[in-house]
């Protein structure tokens, strides 16, 4: 959690679906304006248009610029239905950004990325291997518009072919997205014709022949009646060519013959390669997005301009994109989690994000690629907004990969086909790992290239190591910003580092040399000993030799002992993942939900203490990462990313966490590691697994922790379904709402005890209270609302609970308000209830007459036995004429008023005392500092009014601890 996100990849497919409305495409560019204020669009939902630096906007229609080609009305129509089709389906979005709001749209929140202009000469000169360093500073760069990416270049030569290439994360696809919106919605008047093409989609066919306009007409079936008019559209044409490192093309008339004929059937990589060598539709223009390491499967004589994507190199570019995309307003269904936030709540948050960015903290270099923009956001999303049923931060992590590497092979030459995250995976988590098992976040370049280069031996593992350097290594580490640790790198975002170690676990990649070689010993030994030792068992029958049964028993043991070595193994991760998620430091121990948020607003982070080393660090994501990754959610994304997780691993990790949670996890907990604890569940998503583990869980004591919307989904998804009774559940000065309540509902269902103390909640709350009480499930006994402004409205709504409650026995309102009409109100409602033993409704402000009006009531009660009316506004009458109607009668409830009864020392003394200890700094000074002088007073007089030693020396060491208290309040000097 320390810092000391992306568009999503576009989604592309064979065949796009039909819009449902048509439009004519001569409307002046204005009309859209109208159509985005009036709520209709004819190309799809309404989108509000912004301009800012670097952004692929232009006012302005294909008709009436160059003159239109395509004259006829079937032809026109045609680019109609093809702008439709391209809209409707760019248009899509994944579940992960459809969370963001229901007015989310590419056009409202997209940011262009830097391109910066290189030369064929730079791409023969790459920068150094761990191609880690940050790009020029914006001002020395030669940038580019996608609107001008077809200019002249300085030689004013025309230009017809664009190679624009980034690393993975710098935001290709959405570039390319944008791109196809834009000339759908009439913003690249340039182009009257546009295709996009996904190169994976192309390398799929495989060698199959087909002409290009079979490929076109394939993909795009309202072009089919004007592809014969390909030819004649010339530089208003716009072929674009997405992931060209998927494809193996070659440039040799050996292997690729010349065609110009776009009806003739060839392979699809023959039709591209003769695209690019304007042999095929010489004069049309051509877009081509692609990784660094795939430039050079494109001969520079035919690209006329490269463009390399730098990502978000000036901070402005990224404190627009979060005010954009922070500040979209939240989807309307909760589902009862929580409220939407509100206005101020996101500018607050753009506004904090923004001054951690203005700092240049290591979040800056995080930023520099959009893709951790939206890794940001969506992460600020999950912690302060409504959560999704079913989202967790292993969800959003395992998503974010899958958005940037979902079908990624690290080289589409290489024959063993191998994904690009696997590949990351196996390296990137060792490091990942190493520096988790050593307790560091900052690696020197020795470490990393240990990690890249460890067991490399042959020329196409060196290639590989190669290509994921150029492609992919700046995606995962970053150099560090501390001045003091320039030179050495880190992962780019800190939860980076323990989300890929604990994959690297998962995935069973973590292995000492000895458990390698046992494990290939013990399948050999598996797949080769039933014949063995039926063999054996044949030759024991017909010879006496005494010692082929014992090598027969052998040979069944060996794999036994070599799967338990490994199993062992397992052992010991779930024994170092415990111990990390159980790891206390007194010094800071804020919950991991907090931490994060912390990190990643600026707020000051976790602190070393003064005695411990510098290089201390505490890896709390770690286990829950784990325990995510182990949910079959996970596990199916992480399969379509090429890192499947077998079954029986998931299990034997389940079962050896299962195992070191049994035995550590039944210790009392502080709140905030105990919050930990629930999320290591909550992620782990596994109810019966929680359930069997949390059995021994009967006290949940959440005091002090900040209760956000999220953290009460947590403990609501985590404990709201188990059977078993919660002693007591203690959410004292949680800051909780009335939201939070409804959330928490099943938990508070299943508690004896049930403690809402200092959470400043109002009537409002006592409307889910009153719910609370009157549930048929319910079973709290003892119900503590003190210090909550409930005042006289609330407690209307919990008398009406109460009367129908049949399980409450105690009922603390102490100061919350009530004044005399709550007690006047609870004096005439309290005869309803049948069952209540303990009434608190001291420090409340109410006079005489209230107070004895429901001192009456309580004394006629036929269960209460005790009731606190002190610290209220009594005279010293109306205190003696409780006092005496406390104790006139046997049976009947005990009212204390004072800290004496008659001439002793009330038996209540203390807990009249702990209540203001507890409650010196939150209470009014002034009013408790004037009741407490009163109680002294009462103290001093009954001292003088007694004879007997014994009570005058309990009377004095009362007034002692009352004149301690007021010395508190007072403060030094007085």
């Amino acid at each position: 959690m320390r810092w000391s996100q992306h568009l999503p990849r576009a989604f592309w497919h064979s065949g796009l679906g039909r819009a449902l409305q048509t439009a004519d495409e001569s409307i002046p560019f204005v009309i859209h304006w109208t159509w985005a204020l009036k709520g209709e669009c004819p190309l799809g939902p309404p989108r509000v248009f912004i301009r800012h630096y670097g952004s692929s906007v232009r006012s302005g229609s294909p008709s009436g610029r160059h003159g239109q080609l395509f004259q006829s009305i079937s032809a026109t129509e045609a680019i109609q239905w093809h702008r439709r089709n391209l809209a409707e389906w760019f248009s899509r979005l994944p579940r992960e950004e459809r969370q963001f709001g229901p007015t989310f749209a590419l056009d409202t929140v997209h940011v262009d990325p830097v391109i910066r202009e290189s030369t064929p000469n730079e791409l023969l000169y790459p920068p150094s291997e761990l191609a880690l360093e940050h790009q020029l500073p914006l001002a020395r760069l030669s940038t580019l518009a996608l609107s001008h990416l077809f200019d002249p270049d300085a030689c004013g030569r025309r230009v017809q072919t664009v190679v624009l290439y980034g690393t993975v994360g710098t935001g290709k696809s959405t570039l390319v997205r944008k791109m196809v919106l834009d000339w759908c919605h009439g913003r690249l008047p340039a182009f009257e014709l546009l295709i996009p093409f996904s190169c994976e989609d192309l390398s799929s066919v495989g060698s199959a022949p087909a002409s290009l306009c079979q490929l076109v007409a394939q993909r795009y079936t309202s072009l089919k009646e004007i592809l014969p008019l390909m030819a004649a559209t010339g530089s208003r044409l716009l072929f674009v060519l997405h992931g060209l490192e998927r494809l193996n093309l070659d440039f040799r008339l050996a292997s690729t013959g010349l065609c110009s004929d776009p009806e003739k059937p060839e392979a699809p990589a023959a039709i591209i390669v003769n695209l690019l060598r304007k042999y095929m539709l010489p004069e049309a223009s051509i877009l081509v997005t692609t990784r660094p390491s795939a430039i050079g499967r494109i001969p520079s004589k035919y690209v006329g301009r490269y463009g390399e994507i730098c990502g978000f190199s000036d901070t402005n570019l990224q404190k627009l994109y979060f005010q954009l995309r922070l500040n979209q307003p939240d989807c309307g269904h909760s589902n009862g989690v929580g409220v939407s936030a509100t206005s101020a709540q996101r500018d607050s948050l753009v506004e904090m994000l923004s001054r951690n960015l203005e700092g240049h903290h290591q979040i800056t270099a995080a930023c520099f690629l959009p893709s951790y923009c939206w890794l940001i956001c969506a992460t600020l999303h999950f912690l302060h907004a409504p959560t999704p049923a079913g989202q967790t931060l292993t969800s959003i992590y395992t998503s974010f990969l899958r958005l940037n590497f979902s079908g990624e092979m690290l080289d589409s030459s290489d024959p063993s086909k191998l994904s690009l995250m696997a590949y990351a995976a196996r390296t990137m988590g060792k490091l990942a790992y190493e520096g988790v098992s050593s307790r560091k976040t900052y690696f020197s370049e020795e470490d990393v290239r240990g990690c890249l280069e460890a067991g490399i031996r042959t020329e196409e593992e060196f290639q590989l190591l190669h290509v994921f350097r150029w492609d992919a290594l700046r995606f995962f580490l970053a150099p560090c910003m501390e001045p003091e640790r320039r030179g050495t790198f880190v992962f780019t975002v800190p939860a980076m580092q323990e989300y890929l170690a604990a994959l690297y676990i998962v995935l069973g990649l973590h292995k000492t040399t000895l458990q390698q070689v046992g494990k290939e010993v013990a399948e050999l030994v598996g797949r080769v000993g039933e014949d063995v030792s039926l063999v054996l068992g044949i030759i024991a029958k017909l010879l006496p030799l005494r010692a082929l049964p014992l090598l027969f028993n052998l040979l069944k043991v060996v794999p036994r002992v070599l799967g338990r070595m490994v199993g062992k193994n397992r052992e010991a991760v779930a024994q170092a993942m415990v111990l990390e998620m159980f790891r206390e430091e007194d010094y800071y121990n804020d919950d991991v939900l907090d931490q994060m948020g912390a990190s990643i607003l600026g707020i000051e982070g976790p602190r070393r203490h003064p005695d411990e080393p510098p290089e201390d660090e505490v890896f709390e994501l770690f286990p829950m990462f784990m325990g995510g990754l182990l949910s079959a959610h996970n596990r199916a994304m992480l399969a379509q990313l090429g890192c499947p997780i077998k079954n029986l691993d998931a299990l034997e990790n389940a079962q050896a966490i299962k195992k070191k949670l049994g035995k550590l996890g039944r210790q009392v907990l502080p709140a905030p590691e105990l919050l930990d604890y629930l999320f290591f569940h909550y992620e782990f998503q596994n109810q019966h697994f929680s359930a069997e583990v949390l059995s021994s869980l009967c006290q949940l004591n959440l005091a002090g922790v900040r209760m956000t919307p999220l953290k009460c989904t947590v403990v609501a998804a985590v404990l709201g379904s188990g059977r078993h009774a919660l002693h007591e559940v203690n959410l004292a000065s949680c800051q909780l709402d009335p939201a939070g309540l409804r959330t928490l509902m099943p938990v508070f269902l299943r508690a004896r005890k049930l403690g809402l103390q200092l959470n400043n909640l109002g009537p409002e709350a006592c409307r889910d209270l009153r719910d609370l009480l009157l549930h048929d499930q319910c079973q709290i006994t003892t119900l503590r609302l003190s210090n909550n402004p409930l005042t006289a409205e609330g407690v209307a709504l919990l008398v009406e609970g109460l009367a129908g409650n049949t399980s409450l026995t105690h009922l603390s309102l102490l100061h919350t308000g009530l004044g005399d009409k709550g007690l006047e109100l609870l004096a005439a409602q309290l005869d309803r209830n049948q069952q209540l033993q303990e009434l608190n409704v001291a420090y409340n402000g109410a006079g005489d007459t209230a107070a004895l009006a429901l001192a009456n009531a309580a004394w006629e009660h036929p269960s209460l036995e005790l009731l606190h009316l002190y610290f209220n506004e009594l005279s010293s009458e109306g205190r003696q004429v409780l006092r005496n109607l406390g104790g006139t009668a046997e049976g009947r409830a005990r009212v204390v008023v004072s800290l004496t009864e008659g001439t002793a020392v009330s038996e209540y003394w203390s807990v009249i005392l702990s209540e203001v200890q507890r409650n010196l700094n939150s209470w009014d000074q002034g009013r408790v500092q004037r009741h407490l002088e009163l109680l002294l007073q009462d103290l001093e007089d009954n001292r003088g009014a007694t004879l007997n030693p014994w009570r005058k020396a309990q009377l004095l060491r009362v007034e002692g601890e009352v004149k301690t208290l007021l010395e508190q309040l007072r403060g030094p000097g007085h």
